[in-house]
C-alpha cells in the first residue's frame, strides 16, 4: 500500500506541473495559423486569443535595446524576433522594455522541431511565443503593424481539459491494475485460499479421521507422504477416494496449491467432483 501512495503522489504530481506547451499565431491577412510553443518564463494571455500588430525587432534578435519602441501606441503590438546571440529571456526582457505586449521569437534553423523557451519568470509580464523557421519568414514578409493583423491563440483551457481526462482515466486504470496487483498478491499470501475451486471442494468433502496407533491396518500407512512425517496419535487425517491417507492440513494445501490428483498413486480427484 505504500508503494500504492508513492505512485499515486508522484502521478498526480506529474500531472499538476506538465503544463499544455502548443497554442497558434494566426496571420490574418492569410488566413492561416502556425503551431507555437509558450515560453516557460512568460505570461499566459487572459483570453482565448490575443490579437495585435505585428513589427519586426530592430535589431531583429533583440539581444540589445529595440530601436522601434511602441509606446506611442494605443493598441496590442507584437514583436517578431530570430533566435539566436542570446538568451531567449533576454530578447523577450528587451521587447518588454521597448512597449511591446508579446514576443514571438522564431528559430533561426529549418526544419527544427518547436521547442519551449526557458529562463527566470522574474520581472516579465508579456506572453512569449515560439514558432518554426518557416512561420518566421512567413510572418516578417507580411508584418504591416496594423491593429489585429497578427493573434496569438491559446489552447490552455481546451488542452488542460483534455489532460485532465486523460489523466483521470490513466490513473483509473493505473490503480485497477494496482489493485488487482494487491489483490493477487493478499490471495496467494492466504493460507487458507482455494486457488483450485476443485481443489477446495475436494477437501470440504474428504473425510477425516483421527490416528490411533493401536488401530492400524495392515493397509493402513503410518507415514504423510507429502511432509514424510510420521503420524502420531491424535493427527487429523484426511482420506482420499483411493484410500490414501494425509495430513489434513498437508493434503488441503496439496490440493488447494498444486493439483487435484493423489501424490502417491496420481490418482485424479476431480472425477469425484464431476460424477
Amino acid at each position: 500500500m505504500r508503494k500504492l501512495l508513492v505512485i499515486t503522489i508522484i502521478y498526480f504530481y506529474i500531472c499538476y506541473y506538465i503544463k499544455p506547451t502548443f497554442g497558434f499565431v494566426n496571420l490574418k491577412s492569410l488566413s492561416t495559423s502556425f503551431f507555437d510553443t509558450p515560453a516557460r518564463f512568460s505570461a499566459r494571455i487572459n483570453s482565448s486569443e490575443l490579437c495585435g500588430a505585428l513589427l519586426v525587432a530592430d535589431p531583429l534578435d533583440a539581444c540589445s535595446s529595440l530601436v522601434n519602441t511602441v509606446f506611442q501606441f494605443d493598441h496590442v503590438k507584437f514583436v517578431l524576433i530570430v533566435r539566436g546571440n542570446c538568451s531567449f529571456l533576454d530578447k523577450v526582457r528587451n521587447a518588454q522594455l521597448a512597449g511591446f505586449d508579446g514576443a514571438i521569437v522564431f528559430d533561426d534553423q529549418v526544419e527544427k522541431n518547436l521547442i519551449s523557451m526557458i529562463g527566470s519568470p522574474e520581472g516579465i509580464w508579456v506572453p512569449a511565443v515560439f514558432v518554426s523557421n518557416e512561420a518566421g519568414e512567413t510572418l516578417m514578409k507580411h508584418a504591416r503593424g496594423e491593429d489585429g493583423e497578427c493573434c496569438i491563440i491559446s489552447s490552455l483551457t481546451e488542452t488542460s481539459w483534455n489532460v485532465l481526462i486523460i489523466s483521470f482515466i490513466s490513473l483509473l486504470v493505473i490503480l485497477s491494475v494496482l489493485a488487482v496487483f494487491v489483490s493477487v498478491r493478499v490471495y496467494w499470501r492466504n493460507p487458507n485460499r482455494s486457488s483450485n475451486l476443485v481443489g477446495g471442494k475436494l477437501v470440504e468433502s474428504l473425510p477425516c479421521s483421527i490416528f490411533n496407533a493401536t488401530h492400524i491396518s495392515g493397509y493402513m500407512e503410518n507415514t504423510c507422504a507429502i511432509c514424510l512425517q510420521d503420524f502420531k496419535d491424535g493427527d487429523s487425517l484426511k482420506i482420499l477416494p483411493c484410500q490414501h491417507k494425509f495430513h489434513a492440513n498437508c493434503v488441503g494445501s496439496w490440493l488447494t496449491k498444486w493439483n487435484t490428483f493423489c501424490p502417491v498413486c496420481k490418482y485424479d480427484l476431480k472425477t469425484e467432483v464431476t460424477h
